[in-house]
């Protein structure tokens, strides 16, 4: 009470300051300016101390009289509403919620921090959050939030985009809308991921756009539209109804690209059409895949080769490098396989596997260089150099590089037998051969 009677004082004292003017609906401070200062007061008291059922009549006043006094109307609003939410668990609520979401984008939806776009995320999430059994309540809410993520693009929240694909998944599994359409949501996500995550120099914001990009993928696979089988099933009267749409045929070979679908027959036809029509570097990037998926790697070999030559990224021709390097490597082509694995490495900085390969490639070498057990032993010495290298740049490398290097140094010489050869740790020693490396002597007790 000694609460209220201090808001009312300072309310009368303060109403002597307003002059009197013609006030309508939509003025700032409605019909009553007194009225609105001293209900608006009461309310926000109430709200600080959770009792949101004295709240309601002092903030419902000044909603109903005072539209456009503040926008604090109606983020006190919405926190009230979820308060009798969770009080009273009375439907009413949410469609009280929902119009003040309205309301406010009515008076406030220009704001620049929080624009239209921004609130209908807000109303989108709580309608499908109260109401997500509630089929017609889910589509209303999918929609909602779709308008959402068309208006804010990139400024979309990872909350919403979260619950925008989770209502997708709920609504394919009721009949509501069509998988494909599942499919293009997820593919616009994970674009949008990609584009923030690659902004963002913020290593905290970029873990949490990682984390929103592995549950929206969480939420597809659960979705049950994302296997080969039923891509296939989805995407093939499609394909053999418009073999000539480059808008089609690049979505498809997005969606089985991401599910590691190249191996089957729609990839072949899709990817191979994809080449008649505009041979690229990627349509010759995509039938490349297909035959390293089917393990052909001398057909996957000449679509590299051509890629790399049409590729003008300069993050996508290391990839197509680097793959490059995998094939000639396992081909034997050592080498060759060596000399593709250094430029992706100089394409992409800071970037570990190129070395990886390197090392693994100068390991695989050891028993054809040299003439002795000796000559053979010294190769693990330039091997584990190329694994630390991957290990200092590349974080991501460090599991794999430090197996590795634990691996072969346990091949490295010993003491007896470099003593034979002059060889004592510290040493620098020359690999000649297509190695060319000079490394130091490490040698084993």
């Amino acid at each position: 009470m000694k609460t209220r009677l201090t808001i009312v004082t300072v309310v009368l004292l303060l109403s002597s300051m307003f002059t009197v003017k013609a006030q309508t609906l939509e003025s700032k401070y409605g019909l009553d300016s007194v009225q609105t200062v001293l209900n608006a007061s009461l309310y926000v008291e109430m709200v600080k101390q959770k009792n949101y059922e004295e709240a309601l009549p002092g903030w419902r006043y000044v909603y109903q009289n005072a539209p456009a006094f503040q926008k604090t109307t109606y983020i006190k609003g919405v926190t009230i509403m979820r308060g009798m939410l969770r009080k009273t668990k009375n439907p009413k609520y949410v469609d009280t919620l929902m119009m003040v979401y309205d309301q406010r984008i009515k008076y406030f939806g220009k704001d620049r921090k929080y624009p239209e776009g921004w609130i209908l995320g807000r109303k989108g999430g709580d309608l499908f959050n109260y109401k997500r059994k509630h089929i017609p309540s889910v589509k209303e809410a999918y929609g909602i939030l779709k308008k959402s993520i068309e208006m804010q693009q990139l400024k979309s929240e990872a909350k919403i985009i979260n619950y925008t694909m989770e209502a997708s998944g709920i609504l394919v599994k009721a009949g509501e809308i069509e998988p494909e359409e599942v499919i293009d949501n997820y593919l616009l996500f994970m674009d949008m991921a990609e584009k923030k995550k690659k902004a963002e120099t913020n290593e905290k914001k970029r873990e949490n756009i990682e984390n929103a990009r592995l549950n929206v993928e969480r939420i597809f696979f659960k979705a049950g539209v994302a296997d080969c089988e039923t891509l296939s099933n989805i995407f093939t009267p499609k394909f053999e109804a418009n073999k000539d749409d480059m808008v089609l045929i690049n979505k498809i070979l997005r969606m089985l690209n991401r599910q590691e679908c190249e191996d089957g027959a729609l990839y072949a036809k899709v990817a191979e059409r994809k080449y008649e029509l505009d041979p690229n570097a990627d349509a010759a990037h995509n039938l490349a895949k297909m035959f390293i998926k089917k393990k052909e790697f001398g057909k996957s070999k000449g679509y590299l080769e051509q890629a790399i030559e049409l590729e003008e990224d300069a993050d996508i021709k290391a990839d197509l490098h680097y793959k490059l390097a995998t094939i000639l490597f396992l081909q034997g082509q050592l080498s060759s396989s060596k000399s593709n694995a250094l430029k992706a490495a100089k394409l992409r900085s800071n970037w570990g596997q190129p070395y990886i390969l390197i090392g693994k490639a100068y390991a695989s070498y050891s028993k054809k260089y040299g003439s002795s057990a000796l000559d053979h032993q010294k190769v693990f010495w330039v091997a584990v150099d190329k694994f630390k290298r991957a290990k200092a740049i590349d974080p991501d490398c460090s599991e794999e590089a430090n197996k590795l290097i634990n691996d072969y140094s346990r091949h490295f010489p010993g003491k007896e037998e470099a003593f034979f050869e002059g060889i004592k740790n510290g040493d620098v020693i020359k690999i000649g051969d297509w190695i060319n490396e000079s490394t130091k002597a490490r040698l084993n007790e």
